[in-house]
């Protein structure tokens, strides 16, 4: 049996856009309010796509939550501030979405990232319209690999998961389209490397999303 792609739901940070500075800058702002040393920039790069409790327990070993709770309270503060400012999108992204939106393809995103700040991103380079949807951080009370996300982007796009795809950059991304019975497409942008995704079942692993095009040749993808 094969399945017909009909939408296409992207990650942000690391799959459209690259978000590290803005990472670093409110990860290191965060511990050091809170009396914490600094965090290497690989270290903070790693974490990028986790909520950002885990954020916190995965940089610190730290696993109360009342910290978690101030550490996420404080990486938001400063967020406002700097984030946007401190991402930009991968340079071959517009072309990519522009292309599978002139396919026929619906497009939405799901990420840990606030909606607000992802709209703010693509409406400044002028990347907004060819989105259904967009699903933030702020939008659902169970972050990825928790489905919650997705589903409610499907539900926007009046989708099912058998007829589209999840493109992310990290084992998380792969975890969420594995629990939502969607096939997933990986992409290397990120930090995560190839051989991670050994374990989950992946219909391709691409450099980046100007590949997307060539592997939903057809439509049609192994169900």
């Amino acid at each position: 049996m094969r399945h017909q792609i009909q939408s296409i739901v992207f990650d942000f940070d690391y799959t459209l856009a690259d978000s590290s500075k803005g990472a670093v800058d409110c990860i290191n702002y965060s511990l050091s309010i809170m009396g914490l040393p600094p965090a290497e920039d690989d270290r903070a790069c790693d974490t990028i796509g986790l909520s950002l409790a885990d954020t916190f327990v995965a940089l610190t070993q730290d696993n109360d939550s009342a910290r978690a709770n101030l550490f996420s309270r404080l990486f938001v503060e400063r967020a406002d501030q700097t984030m946007v400012d401190l991402t930009s999108l991968f340079e071959w992204a517009p072309t990519a979405i522009r292309a599978l939106k002139g396919e026929g393809f619906s497009l939405g995103i799901v990420s840990t990232k606030y909606r607000r700040r992802i709209h703010a991103i693509l409406s400044r380079e002028a990347l907004l319209d060819p989105f259904e949807v967009i699903v933030g951080g702020e939008d659902v009370a169970q972050h990825k690999p928790h489905p919650e996300g997705v589903f409610k982007a499907l539900e926007a796009m009046r989708a099912e998961p058998s007829k589209s795809i999840y493109v992310g950059d990290s084992v998380i991304d792969a975890r969420l389209a594995q629990t939502a019975q969607m096939p997933f497409v990986a992409v290397l942008s990120g930090v995560t490397r190839r051989e991670a995704f050994d374990p989950f079942p992946v219909v391709e692993i691409i450099d980046r999303v100007t590949d997307l095009p060539r592997v939903l040749a057809g439509r049609s993808l192994p169900g």
